[in-house]
This record gives structure tokens, C-alpha cells and sequence, in this order.
């Protein structure tokens, strides 16, 4: 039994070990997210302790579904120096995801209508296994990145003009 009160904050290994590992930032500049769902994945052992250090990029991923299974490609996951020498440590491997069949077959449908995609938002823990959020998404215009980026701006400035005011 532990001596420590039962109020008091938890570590920061024990906090990150239950939030987000890797973000794809880039996709919710690229993309409308139409729907999202929760996906497992299936992962060799070094996979799992470079995730634990932080040696994943998630940037330039994206969802293939093939023979009715779903597939996240380009996913990059750097081993660590002390990862074992007879395991292959294939940085971009491809890695399978694990969703029902029936929403996968759903999402499957609207792959195939034009314009969608299916791209990886992030990576998190979720009782202790590693699980993939997928977005449904559909490609932004032009037009609509410069909009992003002036809405963005626009509340930068609105903060900036706030802090000067409180101080």
C-alpha cells in the first residue's frame, strides 16, 4: 500500500502514458474531417518502446484498405540504438489497423465516393495499447488554407492584443 496522499498529481511519465503520442497536424490543414473513429494497431515489440520515447512521426501517414483491412502507410516509427539485432526495424513499415469489418466496410463506400480520403489524425494510448485515430476526410481547396491561415493569424493578434492590454 502506498504512503502517498491520494490527491496528489501524477508523474509525467504516468501523465503522457495516457495522452496523445504523435499528432498529424498537417492533416487538419489539408483536410475537412467528416467523421473520426478509434482504430487498434498491430505492432512489433521495438515499435512499442521507440513509441514509449517519442520516436514516431505521424506527418506524412495515410489509410490504405485493401482485401477488406485497413493499413496505415508512412508512418514513421525510428528504432532506438538498443533495439535488438536479430529483428528487422523497417522504419516506415506498414501497419495494420484493427476496426470492425462492418466499419470498415462502411468506410470503405465512402473512400470510393469522390473526393474522400482516410487519413490518421493521432496516435494515443487507450488502456495501455496504442490506438490510431482515423479521420474521414475530404481535400481543402486552395482557397480555404488561405482561410485557415487568416483565421489563424487573426486570433494570434486578437491574443497578442489581449496580453498587452492585461499588462
Amino acid at each position: 500500500m502506498s504512503n502517498a496522499p491520494k490527491n496528489q498529481k501524477k508523474s509525467a511519465t504516468s501523465a503522457r502514458a495516457e495522452g496523445r503520442i504523435a499528432d498529424n497536424k498537417k492533416a487538419a490543414f489539408n483536410y475537412f474531417f467528416e467523421e473520426r473513429h478509434e482504430a487498434g494497431m498491430v505492432l512489433q515489440g521495438w515499435e512499442i518502446k521507440a513509441i514509449r520515447e517519442g520516436k514516431v512521426q505521424l506527418t506524412d501517414g495515410y489509410i490504405h484498405i485493401r482485401d477488406g483491412e485497413m493499413f496505415l502507410i508512412g508512418c514513421q516509427i525510428n528504432p532506438l540504438r538498443s533495439a535488438s539485432t536479430h529483428t528487422s526495424t523497417v522504419p516506415d513499415r506498414t501497419k495494420k489497423l484493427l476496426m470492425h469489418k462492418d466499419e470498415i466496410r462502411r468506410l470503405m463506400g465512402k473512400v470510393d465516393q469522390k473526393g474522400y480520403t482516410l487519413v490518421p489524425i493521432n496516435l494515443h494510448w487507450k488502456n495501455g495499447r496504442v490506438k490510431c485515430e482515423v479521420a474521414l476526410a475530404k481535400g481543402k481547396a486552395e482557397y480555404d488554407k488561405r482561410d485557415t491561415i487568416k483565421d489563424r493569424e487573426g486570433k494570434r493578434e486578437v491574443e497578442r492584443a489581449m496580453k498587452q492590454r492585461s499588462r
